[in-house]
This record gives C-alpha cells, structure tokens and sequence, in this order.
C-alpha cells in the first residue's frame, strides 16, 4: 500500500531520548514498555528514517561507513515506548565471526522479546530486497515474529509507482498480497504521518 491515508491516527512526538546500548537483551532497560524494532541492511537508511520519525537530527547516529550500530541501542519515546535500533546487515566490512555474534544477537533479541509490538523490516524501495533480506522475512515467519515492511528512500520511486513497487516486493519476498508496505522518505519525511499512525494502532492493540 502506498500513499498517505487520513484515516490513521496521527501520533504526536512529545518527547524522546537516548535510553542505552546492549548487546545482550536481558540487559534492556527498565521498565518494560512496548518496543518496536528496526533491521535492514547497513545502508537502507535505518538511522535516518528513526531520526525522521522523532524528528530529531541525529538521536540515531548516522555514518557515511556501514555497520557502524554494533550494538542494540534503545530510546524511550513519549515516556510510553521504544524504539529499537538493530545492527545492519550485508555490507559491514567486519569479520564473519563478528557478524555471528551479531546474528545471535538480534536472533535472541527477537525471539525473547515479549514486548515487541513489531520489527520494521527496511527494504530500499528502488534496489529492492537482497538475499539478507529475504532469509530474514523466512526466519520471522518460521518463528511467527511480527513484522511491518518499510520500503526506504521512496523520494526515488514516483508515487504513481508504489503501488506496482509493492506488489513487486512483495512478491520477491513471497508474501500475500493483502500484506502494506508502506514507502517513507527521510530526506523529504514523505510517509511519516501513516507510520507514526500505525505506530498508533499497534500500541492500542497488544501483541
């Protein structure tokens, strides 16, 4: 699904802050409060889509070298939730031994979160899913992980393209074609309002 749609709620960013950084989830901040997650490779933009949804410069570090989030970084918003940063995948020039660190990481993150509302799975809307993406979508399905794709950077797809681009990702990622994708530009923070919306909706009903 592409576009902006009046009929979500518009949430308003009060309040937002850098909580912590873990590597280990059984150390995440106190207290418990619902969480939505952010995962993508090293360079679809998650850093910058977090700082446009609290529309805060730079609470999320943005680096001109990929793969620099190496640890699960938290920030509280609104006093109610947070906002989960995972490490990249797929361009980081680290060592395969670090990078199955980091798998084991998010893996235990996502399977022993009891208060992930859901994992915002970042796809390039122009490049489209790459074969990390593809395993990670498999692996949420296999453990039934909720998760809501966002298809970045869509300032390069034109808006009478979403609908197509969707359907196309959707397909290269074999899901049903009833599942949104909802298309967000950092750069011109287009999407914004039907996310934090969505937010909204997935804060009012529990997991």
């Amino acid at each position: 699904m592409s576009g902006e749609n009046t009929d979500f709620l518009i949430m308003e960013i009060k309040d937002c802050s850098f909580v912590k950084s873990v590597v280990d989830y059984k150390t995440r901040p106190e207290p418990a409060l619902p969480e939505f997650a952010f995962a993508g490779r090293s360079n679809v933009g998650k850093s910058s889509l977090i700082n446009s949804l609290l529309r805060r410069k730079n609470i999320a570090k943005i680096s001109k070298q990929p793969g620099k989030t190496r640890t699960i970084n938290y920030f509280l918003v609104n006093q109610s939730f947070y906002f989960v940063d995972l490490p990249g995948y797929g361009f980081a020039k680290v060592s395969q031994q670090e990078k199955v660190k980091w798998g084991k990481m998010i893996e235990d993150y996502l399977v022993n979160s009891r208060e992930l509302r859901t994992l915002f799975v970042l796809v390039d809307a122009l490049v489209g899913p790459k074969k990390n993406d593809e395993q990670l979508v498999e692996w949420l399905q296999f453990h039934q992980i909720p998760f809501t794709l966002i298809a970045t950077k869509a300032d390069k797809v034109g808006v009478s393209s979403q609908r197509k681009r969707a359907e196309e990702i959707g397909k290269m990622l074999n899901l049903s074609v009833s599942r949104d994708i909802f298309f967000y530009s950092a750069k011109k923070n287009t999407g914004r309002d039907k996310l934090l919306g969505q937010i909204e909706l997935y804060l009012k009903n529990k997991r």
